[in-house]
């Protein structure tokens, strides 16, 4: 259900943000504003609480994003408290995120290697990963996990491609069992 509330009113911000011409402008002021959220974890708690009024929610959150915000999002957060749907705020906003994203050409890379990579390797990842997909651009987040051993995991949406030594040698061990069985 969360999930199905969270693509209706991601869509319907996304469509708004197409219509008036404002993508780029509402997706920096929903990452600031995220990030505001984030840090004051009592808003939420103001706006979830179900013993304070409606109307006294919106007062508040027009009170708090009025001039800080565009009109349009200031009414699209009305909506949602009007609609009960604060709750779902965090869904909502990263749907809405991810729609831009695909709009802009914009893929979203998980990398993983055994060790740091270097600023120059790290560009050369995602060099490689913009001649092969047809991404215009990638937003990249790297981690570290030695018990790859060796090699990359890369994750773009739901595709995997893993040449870890870990994963190579898994294979050859389980290679190396149906020998035995046989």
């Amino acid at each position: 259900m969360a999930k199905l509330v969270s693509k209706t009113y991601g869509e319907a911000l996304f469509e708004l943000a197409v219509e008036k011409n404002k993508v780029d402008v509402f997706m920096e002021e929903i990452t600031r504003l995220k990030d505001v959220l984030a840090q004051n974890m009592d808003f939420g708690r103001f706006m979830n609480h179900p013993k304070i009024l409606k109307e006294e929610k919106v007062e508040v959150l027009r009170n708090v994003l009025k001039g800080r915000i565009s009109d349009e999002l200031t009414g699209f957060f009305t909506l949602i408290v009007t609609k009960d749907r604060y709750g779902e705020v965090d869904g909502i906003l990263d749907y809405f995120l991810m729609e831009v994203k695909k709009y802009k050409g914009i893929g979203i890379a998980q990398v993983t290697t055994a060790t740091q990579l270097r600023e120059d390797q790290k560009a050369k990842v995602e060099q490689r990963l913009l001649q092969t997909t047809s991404y215009r651009q990638m937003e990249m987040h790297y981690a570290v996990d030695e018990s790859l051993i060796g090699g990359m995991v890369i994750r773009i949406g739901d595709r995997v491609v893993d040449s870890s030594i870990k994963t190579r040698l898994n294979e050859l061990t389980r290679q190396l069992m149906k020998l035995q069985l046989s």
